[in-house]
C-alpha cells in the first residue's frame, strides 16, 4: 500500500495538535518489536515523547500518546463512581491498558497475549487515527474493508452531524 498521507500537527486533536494520518505496512521481530513508522515518531516529538500506552480493542491495538490517553482516563474518572457504563469501561478497556516505550530504534515492545488477541503476526498495517494510531492484521483490515459501506453514504451522514 503506498505512503499517502503524513502525520501533521493541526487543530482539533485531543492532544493539543499532534496528528496520526495515514497507513504503513511494517512488521513485528521475532522477539515481537514493532518499529513505529517515521511519520509517526515525529508526531510524538514535544508528546512525552517514548512514552505510549497500548490497548487491544476488538480486532487491533490501539496505541495512544501518554497525553492522549491521560485525557481518555481524567474523561472517565470524571463520570460518576457508581455509573455501571463507567465501571463496565474500566473493567472491559481501560483495565488492559498497557505502558510502552519507544526503544532507541523507535521500536514498541507488544505482549505476546496482545499480539494472539488481535491476530498478530508478523506483517501488520499500521494506520493512523488522529489522536491515536491502531496496529491491525493485514488480512483483518482487509476482510473489515470488503464489509465497509459506501463513503458517500457515509459522507451524507456525517455531513449531517456538522462535520
Amino acid at each position: 500500500m503506498p505512503r499517502r498521507w503524513a502525520r501533521g500537527r493541526g487543530h482539533g486533536a485531543s492532544t493539543g495538535g499532534t496528528v496520526f494520518r495515514g497507513h504503513f505496512r511494517h512488521t513485528i521481530d521475532p522477539k515481537g518489536r514493532l518499529s513505529i513508522p517515521a511519520k509517526f515518531r515525529e508526531a510524538l516529538d514535544g508528546d512525552l515523547g517514548d512514552k505510549l500506552v497500548v490497548v487491544p480493542i476488538e480486532h487491533s491495538l490501539e496505541v495512544y500518546p501518554l497525553s492522549a490517553w491521560r485525557e481518555i482516563e481524567a474523561k472517565v474518572a470524571s463520570l460518576p463512581k457508581f455509573d455501571e457504563d463507567a465501571r463496565k469501561l474500566k473493567y472491559a478497556y481501560l483495565s488492559r491498558a498497557q505502558d510502552v516505550s519507544l526503544d532507541a530504534q523507535g521500536r514498541i515492545q507488544l505482549s505476546p497475549d496482545y499480539r494472539e488477541r488481535v491476530g498478530l503476526d508478523k506483517d501488520v498495517l499500521v494506520i493512523g487515527m488522529l489522536e491515536h494510531f491502531e496496529v491491525w492484521n493485514p488480512e483483518r483490515w482487509k476482510h473489515l474493508g470488503e464489509q465497509r459501506e459506501p463513503l458517500g453514504d457515509l459522507f451524507d451522514r456525517v455531513a449531517r452531524k456538522g462535520v
